[in-house]
C-alpha cells in the first residue's frame, strides 16, 4: 500500500484531504451499515414477539392435554404421612384408610473391638511403627447379601463379595476396606473407651432385601447373627370392605400403586390414617390463568413493538408491520368467537352441540374495558363443579384453538425472521465488498497525492535552478 507524508512541498494536509474524500466515497457503505442496524433491531423485536406467541401456544397446549383435566390432589389426616400426586392419565379419586404397622429400617451389625495401639515393627528407615491392634488373623472377610431370618439364615437368593483385609487387620482397617468395596455397606469404628470401641457396620439402604451377613471375623467374636439389628420393610394394613385388611410392604418408607397417581410416604407407626384423593380443580384453573396471562403478555409486547408516538412522530421497530399488528386482532377475535364447534355443525348430518359451552364467559374468560383478557376463577370453578365433563370438553376444544393460533403466529414470525436474517447476510456481503473497493480507492488517492508532491518537488527544483542562472547573468 502506498503511504503519504503530508505536503512537504505543497504544504497541504494530504492525509486530511484523503480522509474527507474517503468519507464521501464510503457513503453507500455507510447507508448499507445503517440498513443492517435497522434490520437487526427489527429481528430482535420479532424474536421478542415470537417468544410471547410461543408462550400462548404452550399455554393452549397445556389446557388441551387430557392429563391437565385428570389432575388430582391428595390430603392426609396425619402429618406423618405425606401424600403426593402426579398427572397420571389413569389417576383415580377416592378414599383410603390404613394403619402404619412398621417403618423401613437399615440393618446394623456391631462388634466390640480392642483399639489398643501397639508396636508394628519398623519401617523402611528402621524407625519404630505403632498402630491399632489386629482384631483378627483372617486374610479376607466375605459379605453375603440378601434376605435373612433372625438367626442369620438366608431365606432366598444371596450374593457374596470377598474383601481383602491383609493390608490392615485392625478394626479401622477393616472398616476402611468395607467402605472401599462398594458393597452397599458402610462401616466405622466408634470409640467407647481408652482401648475399646465398636466396629459398626450397616446397610446403606433400608428394607429386608438389603440384609447382610459377614463371615471371616468369627475369631474376633462376630457370629452370623450376633449383635445384629435386622433390616425391616415398611408395612401398612389397608382396611377394605367388610372389615377385611390387606398388608402391603415397601423396602423404603414410600408406597406407590395403592391408588393410581398417588404416592405415600410414611414416617411414624400409627393407626387410622385416611388419605382423600379428589379432582384438583384449582390446578386446572391455574392453567386457564396461565393462558390468559400469556395472551395479555403477547398483546402488550405487540403493542410495544408496533407503537407510534404521534407527539414525537417516532415509531417502534415494527410500527409498519401489518402482520404483527394483525396478531392482536387474531387473539382478541379468538376470545370474542368463544368455543368453536363449527366442525360438528358442518358434519353430515350435523352434530347437535346446543348443550355444549359456547361462550368463554362460562369458562371464566372475558375481555375487559382496556382490551385485556381477564379470568374469573370463581366462574370457572362453578362451571367445572356443576358439570366437569362438559367443562372439560369445551376447555380442550378451546385449548386446541389457542394452540393452533399460537403455532400459526410463531410459524409466520419465524419465516419473517429467516427472511430478515438472509437479507442481513446479503447486505453484509455487500459491505465486505465495499471494504475492498474503499481500500483500493484510498491507495489510489494516496498514490495520486504522493505523485503530486513529487511533481511539485521537481518543479520547485527547476525553479530554483532557473533563479540561480538568472541571478548569475545579472
Amino acid at each position: 500500500m502506498t503511504s503519504s507524508v503530508d505536503g512537504l512541498v505543497s504544504g497541504l494536509s494530504t492525509s486530511s484531504l484523503i480522509s474527507q474524500l474517503m468519507t464521501v466515497e464510503a457513503q453507500p457503505q455507510t447507508r448499507l451499515k445503517s440498513k443492517v442496524t435497522t434490520a437487526q433491531t427489527a429481528v430482535t423485536s420479532y424474536q421478542s414477539v415470537n417468544a410471547k406467541a410461543a408462550a400462548v401456544k404452550s399455554a393452549g397446549d397445556a389446557i388441551s392435554q387430557l392429563s391437565t383435566w385428570r389432575s388430582i390432589k391428595a390430603t392426609s389426616s396425619s402429618p406423618s404421612v405425606t401424600a403426593t400426586t402426579s398427572n397420571n392419565l389413569n389417576a383415580t379419586t377416592g378414599s383410603l384408610t390404613f394403619n402404619v404397622t412398621a417403618l423401613a429400617t437399615k440393618q446394623f451389625t456391631s462388634l466390640p473391638v480392642d483399639t489398643t495401639i501397639e508396636d508394628k515393627g519398623v519401617d523402611a528407615n528402621n524407625k519404630p511403627v505403632k498402630g491399632p491392634i489386629d482384631i483378627t488373623d483372617s486374610t479376607k472377610i466375605t459379605v453375603t447379601k440378601g434376605v435373612f431370618d433372625n438367626l442369620g439364615n438366608p431365606t432366598g437368593d444371596t450374593t457374596t463379595v470377598d474383601i481383602d483385609i491383609t493390608a490392615d487387620r485392625s478394626a479401622a482397617g477393616i472398616a476402611k476396606a468395607i467402605n472401599a468395596a462398594n458393597t452397599g455397606l458402610s462401616a466405622y469404628v466408634m470409640k467407647t473407651g481408652d482401648n475399646a470401641g465398636v466396629l459398626q457396620i450397616s446397610s446403606t439402604a433400608t428394607g429386608t432385601a438389603n440384609g447382610f451377613v459377614i463371615s471371616g471375623l468369627e475369631d474376633a467374636g462376630l457370629g452370623p447373627a450376633s449383635s445384629t439389628t435386622w433390616a425391616e420393610d415398611a408395612s401398612i394394613k389397608v382396611t377394605g370392605g367388610g372389615g377385611s385388611t390387606y398388608e402391603l410392604t415397601s423396602s423404603s418408607n414410600t408406597f406407590t400403586g395403592l391408588m393410581a397417581g398417588v404416592t405415600l410416604t410414611v414416617s411414624k407407626v400409627e393407626d387410622g390414617v385416611t388419605v382423600e384423593v379428589a379432582n384438583d380443580s384449582d390446578a386446572i384453573a391455574d392453567k386457564f390463568q396461565a393462558m390468559v396471562d400469556a395472551a395479555n403478555a403477547a398483546l402488550a409486547e405487540i403493542g410495544t413493538q408496533t407503537a407510534y408516538d404521534a407527539s414525537t412522530k417516532k415509531g417502534s421497530p415494527l410500527t409498519g408491520d401489518f402482520a404483527v399488528r394483525e396478531m392482536s386482532q387474531k387473539i382478541l377475535s379468538l376470545i370474542s368467537r368463544g368455543v368453536d364447534w363449527s366442525p360438528e355443525k358442518k358434519a353430515t348430518p350435523p352434530i347437535d352441540v346446543s348443550g355444549e359451552i359456547h361462550t368463554l364467559r362460562d369458562l371464566g374468560i372475558q375481555l375487559d374495558s382496556t382490551g385485556q383478557l381477564s379470568f374469573d376463577r370463581a366462574a370457572f370453578l362453578n362451571t367445572y363443579t356443576s358439570d366437569p365433563g362438559r367443562a372439560q370438553k369445551a376447555g380442550i376444544r378451546f385449548g386446541d384453538t389457542v394452540e393452533a393460533l399460537g403455532d400459526s403466529m410463531t410459524t409466520n414470525i419465524k419465516s419473517i425472521i429467516l427472511n430478515r436474517n438472509n437479507e442481513i447476510s446479503t447486505i453484509n456481503d455487500q459491505i465486505s465488498n465495499w471494504d475492498v473497493r474503499l481500500a483500493a480507492r484510498r491507495e489510489a488517492l494516496q498514490k495520486e497525492y504522493s505523485d503530486l508532491e513529487v511533481a511539485l518537488g521537481k518543479l520547485k527544483d527547476q525553479s530554483n535552478w532557473l533563479a540561480g542562472q538568472l541571478a548569475g547573468l545579472s
